[in-house]
C-alpha cells in the first residue's frame, strides 16, 4: 500500500493546554486505521487539525506528497479530505438529494437542474451499493440510512481520506455489518479511513492499523492483528489494564431486603408491554436487547417521565397508579438519560453548578448552599468520580462526554438516591472511564445501593448485574437470574432460539 496522508510532528497550544505535542501519524490507501485514545486523548484535536477547525502551531501535513494546510473544513473537503461525525448533521425536512448536495447543486441560467441533481445523487448512492428513492426526505430514512447519505456526501467531492467520527453509536449490529460492508468497498477503491471509536469489538473487526494518542501525544502504532485487547487497553489508559479486567463476583443473593420498586406487565401503547421486574437493595438490574427493543422506553416508564397504560407498579410495597419524576426523586429514585446532551447537562453552568442543582432543589430555594459549602460539596464528588480537569468552575461543555458523564454520577450522588436508573451510562466514552464508572457502580451496589442498568455492551451487563431482564420486539421477554447470565445466553433470547 502506498503512504497517502503523512502528518509529522503536530502541535496544537490552548490556554493552559497542550493538546497535540508533536504527533505523527499516517495513512495507507485502501486502509481502516483507527484512532484509538481515551477522552481527551487529542483525537478530536488531531481531526479539527486535519479538517481545518483548529490549524496545527506547528508540523507538517502531506497529501499524496503534497504539503497542505486546510484552513477551514471548506479548504479540508477541496483537498480530499471529507469528515462524517458521531451526530448526522443533516437537515432533516429536505430530500436525499438535496442534502447529499446541499450547497453545490448544479446550477443553470434557470436555477437549479433538478434532472442532474438526481442523477448525480444516485449515482453517489449506488457507490455504497445502496437503492433508495433520493427524492423521499431524509427523516423518512432509519438514523442507519442517514449514517449511509453522510458518508455519500462526503464522497460526492472525490473525496481521498474519509474520517468516520464514532459512526456507529447508533446504530444496532445489522446497521453496523452494513456501514462495515460499505467500508470495505471504499477500501477495495483505494480510499484511506480514519476510524475513531469506543467499540473495540468493531475496531478489531475493520481496521488494519491502529494509533493510540494518550494526553496529547503518540503512544505508538501496531497491525491491528498484533496488539491484544488487554494490551491495547492498557497502552490508552496509562496502566496496567488487567487489574480493571477483573471484577468481584456478582452473588446471586445480593438483594438485602424487600424491593424498593416492583412491576407486573407494566406497558405503554406503542411503546413498550409486558415489563415485570423487581429491584432490592444491593442488586444491579441489567436491561439488555437490540437498539429499538424497548430499554429505554421501560427506564422512563420507571420514572415517571412516560405514563403506563397497562399493568402494574409498586414503590415500597405501595401500589401507584404511576410514579412522577418529582416522587420519584422524593422517594429516592434517579434516572440518568443516555442523552446526555440534551436531557443532562446544563452546558453554560460550571461543574459545580451542574453537580449541585439537584441537591439544591430538594433542599429548596430558600435554603441555598453557601458558596464555600458549594465548592467543599463539589470538590469532594469530583475527587471520588476522578473528573477530569477538576475545575469545578469550568463550564461542564468543555469536558469531554467521560468527564460530563461522571459529574452527572456526582449530580445524583449528592442527594444519596436508593436506586438509580442508567440509560448507556458508558456510550461515547472512553475504556479508563468506562471502567471507573462500573468500578464505582459495583462499589455502591455492594454497600446497598441499587440499579437498572441499561448497555448496548454485553460485557458491560454480564460482568456487572445481578440479573437481566432480556427484551425483544418492545416487550420483555425473560429475566435471567444471576447464575443463568451470559453472553451466549443472552444472545439466545435476543434471537429467540
Amino acid at each position: 500500500m502506498e503512504s497517502l496522508l503523512q502528518l509529522q510532528g503536530l502541535e496544537k497550544r490552548f490556554p493552559g493546554t497542550v493538546a497535540l505535542d508533536h504527533v505523527d501519524f499516517d495513512l495507507y490507501e485502501g486502509e481502516v486505521h483507527a484512532l484509538m485514545g481515551e477522552n481527551g486523548a487529542g483525537k478530536s484535536t488531531l481531526i479539527k487539525a486535519l479538517t481545518g477547525v483548529h490549524p496545527p502551531d506547528s508540523g507538517t501535513m502531506s497529501l499524496q506528497g503534497k504539503l497542505i494546510l486546510p484552513q477551514s473544513p471548506e479548504d479540508a473537503v477541496r483537498h480530499g479530505i471529507s469528515t462524517v461525525y458521531q451526530e448526522v448533521n443533516l437537515v432533516p425536512n429536505l430530500t436525499v438529494m438535496e442534502n447529499l448536495l446541499l450547497g453545490r447543486e448544479p446550477r443553470g441560467p434557470f436555477g437549479i437542474r433538478w434532472k442532474e441533481m438526481r442523477e448525480r445523487a444516485e449515482s453517489a448512492i449506488a457507490r455504497l451499493g445502496l437503492k433508495l428513492d433520493v427524492r423521499a426526505p431524509l427523516s423518512s430514512l432509519s438514523v442507519a440510512l442517514q449514517q449511509m447519505v453522510a458518508i455519500s456526501r462526503a464522497l460526492d467531492v472525490s473525496a481521498k481520506v474519509l474520517i468516520l467520527d464514532e459512526p456507529t453509536s447508533s446504530l444496532d449490529s445489522d446497521e453496523v455489518a452494513a456501514l462495515f460492508t460499505v467500508i470495505r468497498q471504499l477500501k477495495a477503491q483505494g480510499l484511506g479511513v480514519i476510524f475513531v471509536t469506543h467499540f473495540l469489538d468493531q475496531m478489531y473487526e475493520i481496521s488494519d492499523r491502529i494509533t493510540v494518542l494518550r494526553n496529547g501525544k503518540k503512544v505508538g502504532t501496531w497491525n491491528a492483528t498484533d496488539l491484544p485487547r488487554l494490551e491495547l487497553v492498557t497502552q490508552m489508559i496509562g496502566r496496567d489494564a488487567s487489574e480493571l479486567e477483573r471484577s468481584d463476583s456478582v452473588l446471586a443473593d445480593a438483594a438485602l431486603g424487600s424491593p424498593i420498586l416492583e412491576t407486573k406487565g407494566l406497558g405503554r401503547r406503542g411503546s413498550v408491554s409486558e415489563v415485570t421486574l423487581s429491584v432490592s437493595p444491593g442488586e444491579t438490574v441489567g436491561l439488555a436487547g437490540l437498539l429499538g427493543s424497548g430499554r429505554t422506553e421501560t427506564v422512563k416508564l420507571l420514572f415517571g417521565v412516560a405514563s403506563p397504560d397497562s399493568g402494574s407498579l409498586k414503590l415500597d410495597g405501595r401500589s401507584l397508579a404511576r410514579l412522577k419524576p418529582k416522587s420519584a426523586i422524593r422517594a429516592g429514585i434517579g434516572y440518568c438519560s443516555e442523552d446526555r446532551k440534551r436531557e443532562g447537562i446544563f452546558p453554560e453552568l460550571t461543574v459545580r453548578e451542574n453537580i449541585l442543582i439537584l441537591a439544591q432543589v430538594k433542599s429548596g430555594w430558600y435554603k441555598p448552599f453557601s458558596l464555600q459549602k458549594q465548592r467543599s460539596m463539589a470538590t469532594d464528588l469530583v475527587g471520588r468520580l476522578k473528573v477530569q480537569p477538576a475545575d469545578i468552575e469550568r463550564p461542564i461543555q468543555t469536558l469531554s462526554g467521560g468527564n460530563q458523564q461522571k459529574a452527572l454520577l456526582a449530580r445524583w450522588l449528592a442527594v444519596e438516591p436508593r436506586l438509580l436508573l442508567l440509560d448507556e451510562p458508558t456510550r461515547g466514552i472512553d475504556v479508563g472511564a468506562k471502567f471507573e464508572i462500573m468500578a464505582l457502580v459495583e462499589n455502591l451496589r455492594q454497600a446497598g445501593r441499587s440499579f437498572v442498568f441499561v448497555s448496548s455492551e454485553l460485557p458491560e451487563i454480564v460482568r456487572s448485574c445481578t440479573k437481566v431482564l432480556v427484551m425483544r420486539d418492545r416487550k420483555a421477554i425473560k429475566e435471567l437470574e444471576s447464575g443463568a447470565v451470559s453472553e451466549e445466553r443472552i444472545v439466545q433470547e435476543i434471537a429467540g432460539s
